[in-house]
């Protein structure tokens, strides 16, 4: 069943799987290149929307929550079945999602059920699966793996935002709801050939001359030799401190996610700009330079934490950050500052993606990381919709964006605090 398929393949097959799986997944981080058109500060060809900023949010809120949540019946069921048909699903969910936006997306509610629960419930059967697969044939490359099997969804933001934006001119050319369509189907069709690949090794399997290293004493290993379950974790401290963790530093990246495209063409207006290139260096700064720097943070930050460790990669990055969240907002004026704040927060937010995964590993072991990350994952659900909900909300009563990018710059120095207090658990 899902413990082993009793086949060796390639173990670089399956890299090649989850990339293109999580190409389509990372969609849900364009969100921003469509939020102009919605609000009407850039005109759609076929549709007047009138969405508020708040109501913006709560459509890319809803899919990140429901994204988490789904996640853990994803675990679950990628344990008892097999990864590969759980990825199939996701395929099949997320391209729905999308291709009925597309025909009813019109008001807001019809986009909050088909982007935000249909389409995050899509990402969220398919996330965990490339990286439970990825971990289980690279135990000797976790970091790595890691980082290169999320490192599509970060990416994948590059690809959809410029095809809807500066390359393919989607938006301006057929509009919101076409696109919404044709994302669904290209979605859909590469998520169905990415599952290919989604398989088990068999039990007991290994790469050739490795070994596993030795638990230490009474504790998990720092190479998550060690095994617990869900039922375990959520008895431990480390739970906490890590889910805690998550939420803050989460929470900070997927606002800025979330509002860049606005947050920018009205900070770099106030400095003089039209409105026409303050919105194209606002979404040159949200498609290239944080879209890229996503993808690249997921695969250093991996490399980094498999040379300096799990814990001291985490409190790093979380400090850095916290920092980051509290000049950006000074920096969002001037173009080329606002290039430079966009893919620091960008690198540091891809991060996550490599280090909460493997942190999981390693402290609760790989056996069931499967299982066990799903739990800490939800933490990234409730700072999805914390932030951007908090950011929206802000600017439609106060008419600003300051508070939230303090609010988002303390508690990632928060989270860098609770890091530093972390231990491996004792079985």
């Amino acid at each position: 069943m899902g413990a082993s398929q009793g086949k060796v393949i390639n173990r670089w097959h399956v890299v090649v799987g989850a990339i293109l799986i999580q190409l389509c997944l990372g969609a849900i981080y364009a969100w921003s290149v469509f939020t102009p058109y919605l609000t009407g500060k850039l005109p759609d060809p076929e549709n007047v929307f009138g969405f508020s900023v708040t109501q913006t949010q709560w459509i890319f809120s809803a899919g990140l929550l429901t994204f988490a949540v789904v996640m853990i019946l994803a675990g679950r069921w990628q344990a008892k079945s097999g990864p590969r048909i759980v990825a199939l699903v996701s395929g099949i969910v997320l391209g729905v999602g999308y291709i009925l936006a597309g025909f009813f997306g019109r008001s807001f509610i019809s986009q909050l059920i088909f982007i935000g629960f249909v389409g995050g419930a899509g990402i969220g059967f398919g996330y965990v699966c490339p990286i439970a697969v990825g971990m289980k044939w690279f135990p000797d490359k976790k970091g790595l793996i890691t980082g290169l099997a999320v490192a599509g969804f970060g990416f994948g933001a590059l690809i959809w935002i410029q095809l809807a934006g500066n390359w393919g001119h989607l938006l301006e050319n057929i509009g919101v709801l076409k696109v919404f369509l044709t994302y669904g189907i290209t979605f859909a069709v590469l998520v169905l050939i990415g599952s290919i690949w989604m398989v088990n090794p068999p039990e007991g399997w290994k790469p050739a001359g490795w070994v596993p290293p030795s638990p230490k004493k009474g504790r998990a290993s720092a190479l998550g030799t060690t095994d617990f379950r869900p039922s375990e974790i959520l008895r431990r401290p480390q739970f906490y401190g890590l889910w805690v963790m998550f939420i803050f530093s989460g929470m900070a990246g997927l606002m800025t996610i979330g509002i860049i495209k606005l947050f920018g063409i009205e900070a770099l207006q106030g400095s003089g700009l039209t409105p026409e290139r303050a919105s194209a260096i606002a979404g040159t700064a949200m498609a290239v330079f944080l879209a890229i720097a996503n993808g690249i943070g997921r695969i250093v930050w991996g490399t980094i934490s498999d040379k300096i460790g799990r814990k001291a990669s985490l409190v790093l990055m979380c400090a850095l950050q916290g920092i980051m969240m509290l000049i950006f907002y000074w920096m969002g004026g001037n173009e080329y500052l606002i290039y430079l704040g966009a893919t620091i927060i960008g690198f540091n937010f891809g991060g996550n993606f490599a280090l909460f995964p493997t942190a999981t590993a390693d402290f609760f072991g790989t056996k069931n990381v499967g299982l066990n990350y799903p739990w800490v994952f939800t933490a990234y659900g409730i700072g999805g919709t914390i932030g951007p909900i908090m950011a929206g909300s802000i600017r439609d009563i106060f008419g600003g964006w300051l508070p939230a990018f303090i609010i988002s710059g303390i508690t990632c120095l928060v989270a860098a605090g609770i890091g530093l207090a972390l231990k491996p658990p004792k079985k």
